[in-house]
């Protein structure tokens, strides 16, 4: 009887760090904003004029500033050919960085709620870090563990044309070329 309940435990936390691990957060897949999450990043656009589009990819923290502004140029070449032109010139790009500094307590918790903490009797708070719940005490000089999570915004202003593209203009990139050389970097949501 024990030795079966002990292989359900270990069966069961075997489970439990299997879907912990499934929890964690990866770079944001190549996916439309979703207003309801706009945590989890993507891109959007939205037409000016006939042929002219602003479009932006957000990224959330873990994705890096080179794969928000690769996938914003993929969906720029993407929307040129599905609005039935050929090249497209980026009128203006820009990319913005957002840092959060965090400081949370360290994981040196003496107890809970107000109370005797190294032999001093003061306040001392709670958190909630990694599964456990802790304490912070400011007389017991305990570290605060600071954290800064960056994410990028990547947006340009696009002009469409069609025909074959200037060749002497650095701005203007081809459509279909665009995709055939960014297409194998692509990271889709997984369904």
């Amino acid at each position: 009887m024990a030795n079966t309940f002990k292989r359900t435990m270990i069966a069961a936390l075997a489970c439990g760090a299997l879907f912990g691990l499934a929890g964690c957060e990866t770079a944001t897949p190549y996916q439309p904003l979703n207003a309801a999450h706009a945590d989890a990043g993507g891109y959007s656009d939205h037409q000016i004029e006939a042929n002219r589009f602003q479009i932006s990819f957000s990224g959330n923290s873990v994705t890096s500033r080179e794969t928000v502004e690769r996938y914003l140029l993929y969906r720029s070449a993407e929307l040129t050919l599905a609005q039935g032109y050929d090249w497209f010139e980026a009128a203006g790009r820009n990319t913005d960085k957002k840092t959060q500094t965090f400081a949370e307590p360290g994981a040196f918790g003496c107890g809970y709620g107000p109370g005797w903490c190294g032999g001093f009797w003061g306040p001392r708070w709670r958190y909630y870090r990694h599964g456990a719940w802790g304490a912070w005490d400011p007389w017991m000089g305990q570290p605060l563990d600071v954290m800064e999570i960056t994410q990028y915004t990547a947006s340009a202003e696009i002009v469409m044309n069609k025909g074959p593209k200037p060749a002497t203009d650095v701005n203007a990139f081809d459509a279909r070329e665009v995709l055939q050389h960014l297409s194998q970097d692509m990271h889709r949501p997984s369904i």
